[in-house]
């Protein structure tokens, strides 16, 4: 089973995915950035590149969680629409356990 078979949750997905990537890129930034704040603070002098401010600007601007996605899931369930599809779940979970076994073996 694919996730295409709930039209409202799949476009939910969909739409969340390059925030998660994003969230994931800006991640060492915003760590970068706490460290570099610690090294101001103890008198050594640090500087970003304007992308690390840049990174870190749109980091702050876009929240943990997709609220609209959120929202869609919680209708759904409210309406007693929403299915859990176990397909998609194995599937997923398979994919994340590929993917970590590649990168084990780099």
């Amino acid at each position: 089973m694919k996730i295409g078979q709930h039209p409202e949750i799949a476009n939910a997905l969909a739409q969340s995915t390059p925030a998660k990537q994003q969230a994931r890129a800006a991640a060492p930034v915003a760590q970068a950035v706490a460290q570099s704040r610690t090294a101001t603070q103890s008198g050594a002098p640090v500087s970003l590149s304007n992308a690390a401010r840049g990174l870190e600007a749109s980091s702050r601007s876009q929240g943990d969680f997709d609220a609209d996605k959120v929202k869609a899931m919680r209708t759904a369930i409210q309406n007693g629409t929403f299915k859990i599809n176990a397909g998609a779940i194995a599937d997923k979970l398979l994919a994340n356990a590929q993917e970590v076994l590649v990168r084990a073996s780099y």
